[in-house]
């Protein structure tokens, strides 16, 4: 049998909570390191420990602001430098994922340019969790681990009981995901049509089927504004819906999100904690993602499969996570 390198879990600022209770999950407490500012905000990580020879897991989510992006990088570089045998940047939540394709002349690729920094700054190997598009995968040159949230989420919405139970994309690109839950669920499915404006504005949406009397879930990888999710909900309603509810893996709210939440048709949003949560509101429930990312940690460190974590008849990622609302 190999002997196998010791493993070592560092936090970047952003996403310390989490990284906290998937090192409680896994079994041993999270490395030391200190992140450095200049006055000027400039940034500089220091390890505490030897991390030479080991594999080293970096947990850090990149949402705004770009810091958290900048830090991660820069605790690659330090790791690299320091002669970890192998390097893993554990990313929940993947910013600049909306930007995966040039939809209009000279814009940038964002997506694409952030895989080739992490590349460059050292890692040998990316996890992240319900990218924006799948795709995404193929701008890396190292190996991809896309962890998905719906062996957290379905268990939930089976919990929910939901006597007419039907799923409904928030847009047509939403739809081959949606797709799976609602064979998962053995649900029907629906579609809310959407044109935009620009970004966060909608100009026009419909709603593709039928919708009276059902219980409603809309799935998406991210919410933002909520703009868009509480549009679809009212719409919903409209057309007949006994309960509109949401589950989105990222909780990005940004803007006025949390008003227009609290102040939506919505019975309840569920979140995971990729993100951390600043605000609090009612009806926000929110699902950890820690025993799962601890899992597939182990996987990796173990050569493991991480597929096999999303087959049927897995452990309940939802039994130990908290499903109580955020303020409760």
């Amino acid at each position: 049998m190999a002997i196998l390198n010791k493993v070592q879990i560092y936090a970047g600022t952003g996403s310390r909570a989490l990284a906290e209770k998937i090192a409680l999950d896994y079994g041993q407490s999270l490395g030391e390191v200190t992140i450095s500012k200049f006055a000027d905000g400039e940034m500089q990580p220091n390890y505490h420990e030897s991390v030479r020879g080991c594999d080293v897991f970096i947990i850090q989510s990149t949402f705004a602001p770009s810091d958290n992006l900048m830090e991660l990088l820069l605790m690659i570089d330090a790791a690299r430098r320091a002669s970890a045998s192998y390097i893993t940047a554990v990313i929940p939540y993947f910013g600049y994922a909306r930007q995966d394709r040039k939809d209009k002349p000279r814009v940038s690729i964002g997506s694409k340019l952030i895989a080739d920094i992490l590349t460059t700054a050292g890692a040998d190997r990316v996890m992240t969790m319900d990218l924006h598009a799948p795709q995404i995968q193929g701008f890396f040159s190292i190996p991809v681990d896309h962890l998905d949230s719906s062996v957290i989420f379905i268990p939930y919405i089976e919990s929910l009981k939901l006597e007419n139970l039907t799923i409904a994309a928030p847009d047509i690109g939403a739809s081959y995901r949606n797709r799976e839950y609602a064979k998962a669920l053995n649900a029907d499915m629906v579609i809310c049509d959407k044109e935009r404006k620009r970004a966060n504005e909608i100009a026009s949406m419909t709603v593709i089927g039928d919708v009276t009397d059902r219980d409603i879930v809309l799935v998406d990888d991210l919410v933002d504004t909520a703009n868009t999710l509480c549009k679809a909900a009212a719409l919903l309603k409209e057309k007949g819906a006994r309960s509109v509810r949401a589950v989105c893996t990222h909780p990005v709210l940004s803007g006025n999100a949390f008003e227009n939440i609290s102040n939506s048709v919505l019975e309840e949003l569920i979140v995971l904690d990729t993100i951390p949560i600043i605000k609090h509101t009612q009806k926000l429930r929110v699902l950890s993602t820690a025993t799962l990312f601890s899992k597939a940690i182990k996987n990796v460190h173990e050569y493991g499969s991480i597929s096999t974590l999303f087959k049927k008849n897995q452990p309940n990622f939802t039994n130990t996570q908290s499903v109580l609302p955020l303020n409760s």
